[in-house]
């Protein structure tokens, strides 16, 4: 299976492309994680994003926390390869950039360069401000990311919507309207109440792309495996557009119960008889 382009491909979408859809045409984003996924989705996707909730996804952790840097490269790479369209981001993992932006600026480095990635995405409000300056003026693009973090889950007390309060929603629209002035070309805004969502998209110059958010914000991303059904339970903001979980139960099951009566391999799935004895 080749991940090169085929001359029907579109071409691949770059960083003032996406930045030039602020309040125009809709960004479609999905995490993928594969090279087989990245080229299923590609055709249908202006970005892929390569979360670090494939820690949750993929690996089954119980939150982003314990992804590394190491991982977040390989399924990077992996991604890039299966795609020739979508614009592919990667999430800089936990504790990878938040000491300084110098920290930040290694992980970033490597990421690109050993993944081939268009551009990286951190968590953070006006405390990551600096870095996010510090990596644009670099040469790094950065997509900013504010409202429900997920590497800040044990702040919150768990994955619960933000901006409810007052205080509290007016401290997130300081967040975007600051990691915009830094120099961040996008901004994921997840997990907040969907006035609050409104007022952050018509206050940045930059594409909002939602997650549990509104649909007013100038694109939508959502983990693939949600989306498809891979999951029994999946957060209120998740719209199932398929129920791939138990079309694949039935599946394995089908082929469990032919295995064990021997109806499986039949003589079509088999290869044809051996050469025929030579006589003495």
């Amino acid at each position: 299976m080749s991940h090169q382009p085929t001359a029907a491909s579109r071409p691949p979408l770059n960083i003032p492309e996406i930045r030039s859809r602020k309040g125009g045409d809709k960004i479609v984003v999905l995490t993928a994680y594969t090279a087989p996924m990245a080229q299923l989705l590609d055709p249908h996707c202006d970005m892929l994003m390569v979360g670090d909730s494939l820690g949750m996804v993929v690996y089954g952790l119980d939150s982003t926390l314990p992804v590394t840097t190491d991982m977040m490269i390989a399924h990077g790479a992996a991604v890039v390869r299966g795609a020739s369209h979508a614009m592919v981001m990667v999430d800089l993992p936990f504790g990878s950039y938040q000491a300084s932006p110098e920290q930040a600026f290694h992980t970033a480095t490597r990421i690109l360069k050993e993944t081939g990635a268009a551009c990286v995405k951190l968590e953070g409000g006006a405390e990551m401000a600096e870095t996010v300056r510090y990596l644009s003026e670099r040469g790094i693009p950065v997509m900013g990311h504010v409202g429900l973090m997920p590497q800040h889950m044990h702040r919150y007390g768990g994955f619960k919507a933000q901006g409810r309060e007052a205080e509290q929603a007016a401290l997130i629209l300081h967040d975007a309207k600051t990691i915009a002035a830094a120099g961040a070309f996008a901004l994921v805004v997840e997990g907040v109440v969907e006035p609050l969502a409104v007022e952050i998209t018509r206050a940045v110059p930059i594409p909002t792309i939602g997650i549990g958010a509104s649909a007013a914000c100038d694109g939508q991303v959502l983990v693939v495996d949600d989306m498809l059904g891979m999951f029994e339970r999946s957060p209120k903001f998740v719209k199932r557009y398929a129920d791939l979980r138990h079309v694949i139960g039935d599946a394995a099951a089908a082929y469990a119960r032919e295995v064990r009566e021997g109806s499986f391999p039949a003589l079509e799935q088999c290869y044809g008889t051996g050469p025929k004895k030579v006589s003495a």
